[in-house]
């Protein structure tokens, strides 16, 4: 057997090996894709995790193919997280950093999160009456407790005022 020989099947076998390793990162991807949307970095990260013997290359590699195919999309997931947050009474101040967390740019978090919308004010309302009932925060302190738990959800300084100013 010739040296030119020997160096021809190590690389068939390198490929082989390669086209194997995609098999399974695709594989594993959609696994997690069936599950629930992932955003392009989310997916990347939780790839690189599971298959930490598989080059990083590949694996990004992959998540781009499936990005190109649109199983991966980053739009699609803000908004149904926003939509979810928003519905568990969560504000755009904590929905908004919870999608920088998970890689969302910021051109995509203002098409799907706009913080000035008159439905924060209602959802604000809706999550203070929810936890403290309909009645009026009888001093400071109360006022300030109240103020704290919307700070929390992540509603803004002016979303808060409106309704603790309406109760």
């Amino acid at each position: 057997m010739g040296r030119g020989q020997e160096e021809g099947e190590a690389i068939a076998t390198l490929e082989a090996s390669n086209l194997d390793a995609r098999r399974k990162v695709r594989k594993r991807a959609m696994d997690l894709l069936m599950r629930r949307e992932h955003t392009v970095v989310e997916l990347q990260r939780k790839l690189n995790i599971k298959n930490d013997a598989v080059g990083a290359d590949i694996v990004a590699e992959v998540v781009e193919q499936l990005a190109g195919e649109g199983l991966v999309s980053d739009a699609r997931f803000t908004e149904a997280f926003v939509r979810y947050r928003r519905n568990n009474g969560h504000g755009p101040r904590r929905i908004q950093s919870e999608l920088r967390e998970r890689g969302v740019n910021e051109k995509i978090q203002a098409a799907y999160l706009d913080v000035g919308d008159s439905q924060w004010f209602e959802c604000a309302a809706q999550v203070r009456c929810k936890r403290f009932g309909n009645a009026l925060p009888e001093d400071f302190k109360e006022r300030a407790r109240q103020a704290r738990f919307l700070q929390y959800r992540g509603f803004t300084a002016e979303q808060i005022r409106g309704v603790l100013d309406d109760v």
